[in-house]
């Protein structure tokens, strides 16, 4: 296979009501092509029921952190350390913790094809043991996982120490047959660094050149109606998905989009 396709992800289904309507809209008028679920949330049931009534199955979102200033996410291993305290939690806890949120998924008729890590704690990348467990795991549940192939579009130049164990998570990962995305892309500033809305659509609009053949994947966090900074930034981003200019810079660029990158692009 040859060419650019984008994966275009909208994380946090389940969140709150006000980001579950902003994502099932995105879905429903085709501005997205794939969304994530946190199973860990009061409102996680309802939005699956909303999912399954579109004709979408989403990904697992693997959540072993809560939220401040929400209500409180409650594990569904029972494990009564998460989801807040992640640094004096086990191996074992993580997987079990991965593998009954999994459960819920099937139990609530969703057979995800991929998971991926809300916040990033899953990865590793830093020196922790996280991450060639969760391979494994995904490997045994034939599950993909959001770990780019090329850190470059994500991150840009990183420590060689970095590189090298990104590198064998990618190897480990190609061992075992878990399916990557080939890069991805995605917001890392707020408001007030951006300043506006136009400062956001021209990064996102300027990162897609950063996009290598194969099927990579960007991920946004869309919502509105919530407060503060980080309503704000996620409302821009929902703005964003749905700008005409964003879907122009996508085909003037010869990006397609996809719902995944199960397909193998090697």
């Amino acid at each position: 296979m040859s060419g650019r396709r984008l994966v275009i992800t909208a994380d946090d289904l389940g969140r709150d009501p006000r980001t579950d309507a902003t994502v099932l809209a995105l879905l429903e008028r085709g501005h997205i092509t794939a969304t994530t679920l946190l199973t860990v949330t009061p409102g996680a049931a309802d939005a699956a029921a909303q999912l399954a009534a579109l004709g979408v199955t989403p990904r697992l979102h693997a959540t072993l952190t809560s939220e401040r200033g929400i209500e409180r996410w409650r594990a569904r291993s029972g494990n009564a350390a998460l989801p807040f305290a992640l640094a004096s939690t086990t191996v074992d806890d993580v997987l079990a913790e991965l593998a009954a949120q999994l459960a819920w998924m099937r139990e609530h008729g969703i057979t995800p094809t991929g998971a991926d890590s809300h916040a990033g704690t899953l990865y590793g990348l830093d020196g922790g043991p996280w991450l060639a467990p969760v391979l494994h795991w995904c490997a045994a549940e034939q599950l993909a996982f959001r770990l780019p192939r090329q850190l470059a579009p994500y991150l840009g130049e990183v420590p060689a120490e970095l590189a090298a164990r990104h590198r064998d998570a990618v190897a480990l990962a190609d061992q075992l047959g878990v399916p990557l995305p080939e890069a991805m892309i995605t917001n890392r500033a707020g408001a007030a660094e951006l300043g506006s809305y136009e400062a956001l659509r021209e990064q996102m609009i300027g990162a897609l050149v950063t996009l290598p053949e194969g099927t990579s994947e960007l991920f946004l966090h869309p919502a509105e109606g919530l407060p503060g900074p980080t309503g704000q930034i996620r409302a821009w981003e929902a703005r964003l998905l749905r700008d005409p200019a964003w879907h122009e810079a996508l085909a003037s660029a010869a990006i397609e989009p996809a719902p995944d990158w199960l397909a193998p692009d090697r």
